[in-house]
């Protein structure tokens, strides 16, 4: 969890004011956690600090605030105030922000607050300076520091047909990501690209594999049998974290047997995922991508464990 500035300055271009209200400390029971924030305009927002009526009303403050301009601090007792289950309490930092002063925010760490910066602060940016290891997100001595979010988890995306847009849109939301979007037709993308996506259209996909970063994660939808066999081809050549096909039990068999063709022993075969998904919960492209994106987050907190012990 961490400051995405490139999403507060893309806000910022399309509007003259916008508010960032991020979740400050926690006490007891609350909807999200500390590091948690939402974007509020005049006419909309993006992001969420948990929903309900804390989040109903703070939009609602926010916006008030748009006028005016400043910073607040506030605190909420969730039960008492709010009449919400959760019974714990939140510090909710608002900001408003134009163009100017999103721009001027850092690029790693993002520490504010009044008055001089507290020593305590100040041992943080020294620490992570020394140790190239940014903190959590933090509310001390009435200052909010905070991480800038870094889009590190690098995902490539095969195809732009029905199943590549749907693991678009289900993945794309999450903060730590970076989704690199191939297909050898521009016209196959949507119109809007999310924040976070860098699409890449290609006459030959199977030559940007050699682009890939060594523990990208793969996942490959196109519309090609032969297609999807180059690129499994060429990602057993290259290296992968993680590598998932489309398709039936038949199709991952003969895929099998042509990959030992070229050359792939069968432990190396073995560490593609085919299929990806829950096959069992159906084959709509939204339940497919739910499915993956499930298995990816399992992936990440057991980074030893193939994707296919997952399923």
């Amino acid at each position: 969890m961490g400051f995405d500035r490139d999403a507060l300055i893309a806000a910022c271009r399309a509007r003259p004011r916008v508010a960032r209200v991020v979740v400050a400390q926690v006490r007891g029971s609350a909807p999200r956690e500390v590091g948690a924030a939402m974007l509020v305009w005049a006419d909309g927002q993006s992001g969420t600090i948990g929903g309900g009526t804390l989040e109903h009303d703070l939009t609602l403050a926010a916006r008030a605030l748009l006028g005016t301009g400043g910073d607040r601090l506030t605190r909420h007792a969730l039960g008492p105030d709010m009449g919400q289950c959760c019974g714990g309490a939140v510090q909710v930092l608002t900001e408003v922000y134009d163009l100017e002063r999103a721009q001027a925010l850092a690029a790693d760490l993002i520490a504010r607050g009044p008055g001089p910066e507290p020593l305590a602060v100040t041992r943080i940016r020294a620490q992570a300076r020394g140790t190239g290891q940014l903190p959590d997100p933090r509310l001390i001595d009435g200052w909010m520091v905070e991480p800038v979010a870094r889009r590190d988890r690098a995902i490539w995306i095969w195809g732009a047909g029905h199943v590549g847009r749907a693991l678009v849109d289900v993945l794309a939301p999450l903060p730590d990501v970076a989704i690199t979007w191939i297909d050898s037709d521009s016209a196959r993308y949507p119109e809007t690209i999310p924040h976070g996506v860098t699409q890449l259209p290609a006459a030959d996909p199977a030559m940007l594999v050699r682009h890939a970063p060594a523990q990208a994660e793969h996942l490959i939808v196109t519309y090609s049998h032969a297609l999807d066999l180059a690129l499994c081809h060429a990602l057993l050549g290259h290296g992968f974290g993680f590598a998932g096909l489309i398709g039936s039990a038949t199709k991952w068999a003969r895929f099998r047997n042509r990959l030992r063709d070229l050359g792939h022993s069968d432990a190396q075969i073995a560490r593609i995922t085919c299929p990806i998904g829950h096959p069992e919960l159906g084959k709509h492209p939204h339940i497919i991508a739910i499915g993956v994106a499930q298995d990816l987050l399992s992936l990440a907190q057991t980074p030893q464990r193939n994707m296919s012990s997952l399923a």
